[in-house]
């Protein structure tokens, strides 16, 4: 049987798709959605992730029962007209779990062409621009002093890069413990305790350590000005997500405020997003998510406006992106001069089990892998002794409430 709306170059014949199959695997904790595409070639496939940990079963439905099917039988090689033909498959499209699951689909075929090729990955996307990509990593407390400790051990280890998270007391504050009512938010506490701790921990670490911010896109725009202002002193690399996706249109006003660079993005579906803040140039990071934006195939354009537009990328890498996923931004971050830092997490040994060729930042640098293809395989044995917990157990982090009792954003 001919698949739906056959390419009119393909003459049939060659390496065809046979299957799509997904795993469900949790060895990190949070749940890990694994793509294989398969083909008639013996041993020959491709893996990618589907990184939606709160709306997994819906990006599984999505792959299982319309992209998975529409590949049957087609060449893999043909990645720009398969990931346009599936993009448009659905009339209504776009949106974060179409993006996870034709994210995922496109990295397995990019991995599986490079496979093919007998090339690493980042060979394809134009070779090596660098050896290898610096990474940060993650300190947090409730204390200077702590946090201080913290970042001066993390230099130990290698890294330049540290991303800072200061617990408020008596807050749920987003990538910190310490806090107190679990699930309350008090954005006025955040703004009077955390821009102070920043800046006495940058006088204790001294100026040789880039200190990164995560604002989490709790803040409205007049508070996410005065947070700006606030953390001039901290010398912060970058400040992440002052504001929601929904008020990018503020980032002008930001910009005013202060000298502190500006990173955003990793919330965006669609690289068109990006646009605005690169051409009203506003923002100094790009955070971007390859599964959610739909995979390498439109990551890889919006980098190429990243470099025409001075801005850097910083691609969204912590625990819920699993090693294939990391892979592919590695891949990536190696491939392009626009390249800023990249997002690392502390791999479990048991997701080093399941993801053997896993990405592990050596002196606070991840290096590609010089494998055909991402350099990183999937052991369905060893997955199966980490499955992944019930619908809703992953969205407790996201569920919070501000001191008003509103609904507010993660």
């Amino acid at each position: 049987m001919s698949p739906l709306a056959a390419a009119p170059w393909d003459t049939g014949g060659g390496t065809r798709i046979t299957q799509v199959r997904t795993f469900l695997c949790a060895p990190q904790g949070c749940p890990y959605l694994i793509v294989r595409v398969e083909t008639n070639q013996p041993g020959l496939y491709g893996l990618g992730c589907a990184s939606d940990p709160q709306r997994t079963l819906a990006v599984r439905a999505v792959l299982d029962g319309y992209l998975g099917p529409l590949l049957h039988g087609r060449d893999p090689g043909d990645i720009e007209d398969l990931h346009r033909l599936l993009l448009n498959s659905g009339y209504w499209r776009g949106g974060s779990i179409a993006g996870n699951a034709l994210g995922a689909v496109d990295v397995a075929l990019w991995d599986l062409k490079a496979k093919a090729a007998g090339l690493p990955l980042y060979s394809l996307l134009g070779g090596r621009a660098r050896h290898g990509a610096e990474a940060y990593t993650h300190v947090d407390g409730a204390d200077p002093g702590g946090i201080a400790d913290r970042v001066a051990a993390a230099v130990e280890a290698g890294y330049r890069h540290v991303r800072v998270q200061v617990a408020v007391p008596g807050v749920d504050t987003y990538g910190a413990g310490g806090g107190g009512r679990q699930g309350v938010w008090d954005s006025l506490a955040y703004l009077r305790h955390v821009p102070p701790a920043l800046a006495e921990v940058r006088r204790r670490v001294g100026d040789d350590v880039q200190l990164l911010h995560d604002a989490h896109e709790r803040l409205t725009p007049s508070q996410a000005r005065e947070l700006v202002a606030a953390v001039a002193d901290a010398g912060l690399y970058f400040l992440e997500d002052a504001l929601a996706p929904e008020d990018a249109a503020h980032f002008g006003q930001l910009r005013a405020a202060g000298p502190v660079p500006l990173a955003m993005g990793e919330l965006f579906d669609d690289v068109t997003r990006f646009l605005p803040l690169l051409e009203q140039r506003v923002v100094d990071f790009a955070r971007l998510r390859i599964p959610t934006l739909g995979g390498l195939t439109p990551a890889r354009k919006l980098v190429a406006a990243c470099e025409l537009f001075g801005v850097r990328t910083a691609p969204h890498g912590p625990g819920d992106v699993s090693p294939v996923g990391q892979a592919a931004n590695v891949a990536l971050d190696v491939a392009t001069p626009a390249f800023g830092v990249q997002e690392a997490a502390a791999f479990r040994e048991a997701t080093l089990e399941v993801f053997p060729g896993a990405p592990v930042p050596v002196r606070g640098v991840l290096y590609p892998a010089e494998a055909p293809g991402l350099g990183v395989d999937f052991d369905e044995a060893a997955a199966r002794r980490y499955p992944a917990p019930p619908p809703l157990e992953h969205d407790r982090w996201a569920l919070l409430r501000g001191v008003d009792g509103a609904a507010h954003r993660p």
